[in-house]
């Protein structure tokens, strides 16, 4: 008893207590500690090798214009740290990046989309890991399940309508830019385009339009797209006003006209 009281009086004896305890607790975090799912360590390294081939995408195809680094150039292309995917997919998948010439008004064009599916999300995922940034829409604001078509309409005319015309057929802008027709845009494209703001457009964020709010005006678009008119009567090519001015001038100044030579002649 005596050796045994001596041992656990020794300096070295806190140190062995210590040693034995540190094992013990690594020992039963490591058997305790739940193990990662399968599914999410295949995700991470997916998304890791998105990332990888996204940026040798950009720097074959995107880098002359916006930088090695994604950091812009002055006076040729914007950075795009903070601009999300929801931007990446928005400009490439419409065909309107690469842009062939950096003082024009980038245009949709479906048959200059020269990149797959899977290689713009590829570029988009590499974009979306320099900094945060809108992201693509979820399904659920893109099926326009319950989508109420009526508050989409009242949105439209008070967020959209000034540029792109109150039947979305677009409109002219300043100094050459011009708002463009929202017939016949993707649901998603429409989407993204809020939430990034492209050319002169501004930006609808959430606390501007909830994604509800943004369902509700692409579920209008779509309705008129599809031959809808919210106010009743002949659409005369849904191009707004001017269309209704231009009706009325020629047909109902006319008739008016040849009403009054009519009971003019009468008269004589």
């Amino acid at each position: 008893m005596t050796s045994l009281a001596a041992l656990r009086r020794s300096p070295i004896a806190l140190l062995v207590v210590l040693l034995l305890g540190l094992t013990f607790t690594g020992t039963a975090y490591a058997a305790l500690q739940p193990s990662a799912p399968a599914n999410d360590v295949v995700t991470a390294a997916t998304q890791a090798e998105d990332v990888e081939e996204g940026r040798k995408l950009f720097l074959a195809n995107c880098a002359t214009c916006h930088g090695t680094n994604a950091e812009g150039v002055e006076t040729v292309g914007p950075s795009l740290h903070g601009v999300g995917a929801a931007a990446v997919h928005f400009q490439v998948a419409t065909g309107r990046m690469p842009l062939p010439d950096p003082d024009v008004q980038a245009h949709r064009n479906d048959r200059q989309v020269k990149f797959t599916e899977r290689q713009i999300e590829q570029m988009a995922a590499y974009v979306a890991s320099l900094a945060p940034g809108p992201g693509r829409p979820s399904d659920e604001y893109l099926d326009l399940e319950g989508a109420d078509i009526a508050a989409g309409g009242a949105a439209y005319r008070t967020n959209c309508a000034m540029c792109h015309n109150s039947s979305g057929s677009g409109g002219a802008l300043t100094r050459g830019k011009f708002a463009p027709t929202l017939m016949g845009v993707e649901k998603e494209h429409i989407y993204e385009a809020m939430v990034t703001g492209p050319q002169a457009m501004p930006v609808f964020n959430d606390q501007n339009l909830t994604p509800q709010e943004k369902e509700n005006i692409i579920a209008f678009l779509k309705f008129i797209e599809e031959g809808g008119n919210e106010h009743g009567g002949a659409g005369i090519g849904n191009v707004g006003p001017a269309g209704d001015a231009l009706f009325i001038w020629t047909i109902g100044i006319g008739t008016m006209i040849a009403l009054a030579v009519w009971i003019g002649r009468k008269a004589a």
